[in-house]
């Protein structure tokens, strides 16, 4: 017979200590005793949980228990009807089917708790990667910050180089045309020397020319091509130092038919000092030559010139064969080796070497009103695909090289129609490529 604790009618187990299969032995009355060796020690003073309540008895034998935790909300617990099974049958139940009537003991609590590990664990893996939700932030809010630092220095560099632009009024009221067309002039100031190119006169005339579609293109005007102000015959080069910048843009502006969008005035001088920034670069020229007008010593073939080597080069005419035009050509080459070499791979690697160059190259040029950092940009690149394999080079054509005129002396007479059809093809980019103008067609 079944021992009763209490009131409660439940069977006489004690409430710590249930036995394995194993250690089953049914007893004559069919109820198992447990030997009181057998009870571990730490249960003798186990109460019984107090959220664990029998239900009542069946009159047929002992209810089922439902733990609460596995009751519907809306519905009470289901008592069991069958009368077979008996109190007796349910203490020699397999481990493997434990039956519902089995208290929440300590002796349950601590065989559940890798199960609940181990269903915490499979819960956690159900849900989504954090990790990986978490490096994600992480990655785009360094993508942030690099793309903030960046803007930041771009804003700064930019702030930095037009601070230091020195603008000039050269721009005219001329309708735009559709190609970028920026007017690069050198100037010696230098005092003494060649009689020719003392004090300030534009003795390098360039048009720099880039179409939407097509090759760049970059021209040269003889500082000695004859032009009128006013019905005043004049040499090119003086127009800016007799009158305005304006004016000898206006005049430009006339030759090529095409509107100036920007101006750069390199000064020869501090061009010197770019070149030694850059390290020296790479200048050819065919002749030995020996000049003590400009101080050039140069021996025929290609080699490394430093800044006053440069200089010299550039300044160079009278050992020349073919003078000024001539002058032009190596003045070209000059801005050309300086602008390749600035923008190589190896300048511009070297933050210490590009901001030397920078800063000299700033302060040899002035520009007009409308030039900003990013339109400078442009035109040194415009300039480098100019004097590229793919770039068109040269001269403006004209009909008389040594047209004399009283008072002015021996001027460039120029070809005007021709040098408009040049103008317009280069700014339609619909001309071929090589060198143009009337000193190439006399090579």
């Amino acid at each position: 017979m079944a021992e009763e604790q209490g009131d409660t009618g439940m069977p006489g187990i004690p409430p710590s200590f249930i036995p394995s299969a194993s250690r089953q032995r049914p007893s004559s009355s069919g109820v198992d005793a447990a030997p009181p060796s057998f009870i571990p020690p730490s249960r003798k003073r186990a109460a019984k949980p107090a959220a664990v309540t029998p239900a009542p008895a069946s009159p047929t034998g002992p209810a089922q228990q439902m733990p609460q935790s596995f009751q519907p909300a809306s519905k009470p617990a289901r008592q069991a009807t069958g009368s077979s099974r008996s109190a007796a049958s349910q203490r020699t139940a397999s481990p493997a089917t434990p039956p519902r009537t089995v208290p929440n003991t300590p002796m349950n609590a601590r065989a559940a708790e890798p199960a609940a590990a181990y269903g915490a664990t499979m819960a956690v893996a159900a849900q989504p990667p954090r990790r990986r939700r978490h490096i994600g932030r992480i990655i785009v809010s360094i993508l942030l910050v690099l793309i903030l630092a960046a803007a930041l220095g771009l804003f700064g560099v930019w702030n930095w180089v037009d601070g230091k632009l020195i603008k000039t009024p050269w721009l005219t009221d001329r309708a735009d045309t559709p190609a970028s067309t920026w007017l690069v002039l050198g100037s010696d100031e230098r005092e003494g020397g060649d009689s020719d190119i003392v004090g300030f006169r534009t003795d390098t005339i360039l048009v720099l020319t880039k179409p939407r579609k097509g090759s760049s293109s970059l021209i040269s005007i003889p500082r000695d091509s004859l032009v009128s102000i006013d019905d005043y015959y004049l040499k090119i080069n003086t127009v800016s130092q007799l009158y305005d910048g304006q004016s000898l843009v206006s005049e430009v502006e006339q030759i090529t038919g095409q509107k100036i969008d920007h101006v750069a005035q390199i000064k020869f001088n501090g061009l010197k000092d770019v070149v030694n920034a850059l390290g020296g670069i790479e200048l050819c020229y065919d002749s030995d030559v020996s000049d003590p007008y400009s101080g050039l010593e140069w021996q025929a073939g290609c080699h490394m010139a430093d800044g006053d080597t440069a200089l010299a080069f550039s300044r160079m005419r009278y050992a020349d064969t073919t003078g000024d035009f001539g002058r032009g050509d190596r003045q070209r080459q000059v801005i050309g080796a300086i602008m390749d070499k600035g923008l190589s791979s190896g300048t511009l690697s070297n933050p210490g070497t590009v901001m030397s160059v920078a800063d000299t190259t700033l302060n040899a040029i002035t520009v007009d009103e409308q030039t900003n950092p990013y339109t400078l940009l442009m035109m040194a690149l415009a300039f480098r695909d100019a004097t590229g394999a793919s770039g068109i080079t040269g001269s403006v054509y004209w009909s008389n090289p040594d047209y004399y005129v009283d008072g002015v002396g021996s001027s460039v007479l120029l070809d005007d129609q021709r040098n408009l059809e040049l103008f317009t093809a280069l700014a339609d980019g619909t001309h071929e490529l090589g060198v143009v103008g009337t000193l190439a067609e006399s090579q």
